[in-house]
């Protein structure tokens, strides 16, 4: 599949660095990738502290952090999810969050299916060529823990 590899990366490490920040350290957070033939649906799942309904939708907005107190407890600048947001639609993909506070959140990445096969040659350096049982080794560097 054709993906700008360092743009997916991006938005990984940044809806698992959320899940981190709203996540106590005994809660639970699942990622899963799966191929449904015309698209890969990826989904990060957490068991933290949820969005509430009425700000689910503007969480993809500039500069948005549902706590702006100066007592917060989680650091951010409100632009993570705009980032994510951009990237998957630069792939011609959507993402929606699922969440429900005190129950935690789960965002639902689909990203149409673009066969490396048809591209040959072409942006090599942006293919990703992995056959399922090849570990992916990604950097988590950028994850605030």
């Amino acid at each position: 599949m054709i993906v700008d590899k360092d743009g997916i990366q991006k938005v990984i490490l940044n809806l698992l660095s959320n899940a981190i920040k709203f996540t106590d350290k005994h809660g639970a957070i699942k990622v899963n990738v799966h191929d449904d033939h015309d698209n890969i649906i990826i989904s990060v799942k957490d068991n933290g502290i949820g969005i509430p309904q009425n700000k689910q939708k503007i969480i993809f907005e500039r500069f948005v952090q549902l706590d702006k107190t100066f007592t917060r407890k989680r650091e951010g600048s409100g632009i993570g999810l705009l980032m994510v947001k951009m990237i998957v639609k630069l792939h011609n993909g959507s993402i929606t969050v699922n969440s429900k506070p005190g129950h935690g959140s789960e965002f639902i990445i689909t990203l149409p299916v673009l066969n490396s096969r048809e591209f040959q040659g072409q942006h090599q350096e942006n293919i990703i060529k992995l056959s399922s049982e090849e570990k992916v080794n990604l950097e988590f560097s950028d994850l605030m823990l």
